[in-house]
C-alpha cells in the first residue's frame, strides 16, 4: 500500500505512523473467512448498524470494504477507518487512526487514496519475513516453507503445507514470549505449563523436562510424547525456552514419531543458528 505523505515505515508495529506517532497505519492479515463474513454482513444490512455504515472500494486485490467512525483515545479525539479485503489464503486488513490536528491533511478523501492502493502479494520473500523478526535465523535446516505467523513475533518453518496440515511432517514454531519466570526454581513448572498451550497437540505426555543452555544463556527443554492433526499423527515435539531479560525466546519442534531421530538433528540446527538482532 502507498502511504501518504508524512507517514514513514512504523517502529514498532507492521504498517505506517508520522513522526510524531500520531497518525498510525496497522496493516496486517486476518483468516481467510473474516473477507467473506463482512462482505455478507455488509449485503444484509448495507446501511450499518450503530451509526457506522460500511463502504466498499475497487483496489487491484478486489472489491474491499471499510468503514469510518469517530472514537477517542484516551482524551484526544480520533477517527478511526477499517478495511478489508480479499487474499488467496488470507484477508487483508487495515487500520487507521488519524487524530483530530491531523485531520485537515489525512482527510477522509486521503485515506481511501490510500486505501485503493491496497494490492496483495501471493508470497513475501523469505529474506524479507526473517528481517521483521526480532531475531536473526543463520539456519534454515532446509525446511520447505518459511511463513511468519505474526510478523515480527512468531514465523513457522514446515516441510507440509498448510491445507495438508503441518503436522503430517517435522515443522517449527520459534516466537518470542514476553513474561517468564525471573527465578530460576519457577523455570520447570512454567515450561511444563506453557508446553501444554500448543495448539493441536492431544493426549500429551511430558518424558522430559530439565535446565539446559542455550547460547549461553539459561534455558528449559521439555519433550512431549503426543498425537497431532486431524489424521491423529503420533508425534514427538520438543520445546525449547531461552530466558532473557526483557524477553524469552520459545522454540517448539515436532516431528511425526518415525521420523524423529532426523528431525531432532534439524531442529537444534535451526535453534544454534539463532542470533540477537542488533
Amino acid at each position: 500500500m502507498t502511504p501518504l505523505v508524512g507517514l514513514g515505515k512504523a517502529k514498532m508495529f507492521i504498517g505506517f505512523e508520522t513522526e510524531d506517532q500520531g497518525v498510525k497505519v496497522l496493516v496486517t492479515d486476518l483468516p481467510a473467512e473474516a473477507y467473506g463474513e463482512v462482505a455478507n454482513a455488509f449485503k444484509n444490512n448495507p446501511g450499518g448498524t450503530g451509526g457506522v455504515k460500511p463502504e466498499s472500494i475497487e483496489t487491484s486485490a478486489g472489491l474491499a470494504y471499510y468503514t469510518v467512525e469517530n472514537a477517542k483515545d484516551g482524551a484526544t479525539n480520533v477517527r478511526r477507518y477499517s478495511m478489508i479485503l480479499p487474499g488467496p489464503t488470507f484477508s487483508g486488513y487495515v487500520a487507521v487512526q488519524v487524530p483530530e490536528n491531523a485531520a485537515k491533511i489525512y482527510t477522509d478523501d486521503a485515506v481511501r487514496q490510500m486505501f485503493a492502493s491496497a494490492v496483495i502479494r501471493t508470497a513475501v520473500p523469505v529474506d524479507e519475513q526473517l528481517g521483521l523478526m526480532p531475531f536473526k535465523m543463520n539456519e534454515l535446516a532446509d525446511f520447505k516453507n518459511v511463513r511468519t505467523l505474526a510478523p515480527g513475533a512468531a514465523l513457522i518453518l514446515a516441510d507440509g503445507e498448510e491445507k495438508t496440515g503441518f503436522e503430517i511432517a517435522p515443522f517449527m514454531i520459534i516466537g518470542i514470549i514476553g513474561s517468564a519466570p525471573a527465578q530460576p526454581d519457577d523455570r520447570g513448572r512454567f515450561a511444563q505449563q506453557i508446553a501444554t498451550t500448543i495448539p493441536g497437540v492431544r493426549d500429551g505426555r511430558v518424558t522430559m523436562s530439565e535446565a539446559v543452555r542455550i547460547d549461553g544463556q539459561p534455558g528449559y527443554e521439555t519433550r512431549i510424547e503426543a498425537t497431532s492433526g486431524k489424521d491423529n499423527t503420533p508425534v514427538t515435539i520438543v520445546q525449547w525456552l531461552r530466558f532473557g531479560a526483557q524477553s524469552s525466546l520459545r522454540i517448539i519442534g515436532s516431528s511425526p514419531r518415525d521420523d524423529w531421530a532426523k528431525s531432532f538433528t534439524r531442529f537444534r540446527a535451526v535453534r544454534d543458528g539463532i542470533r540477537p538482532r542488533g
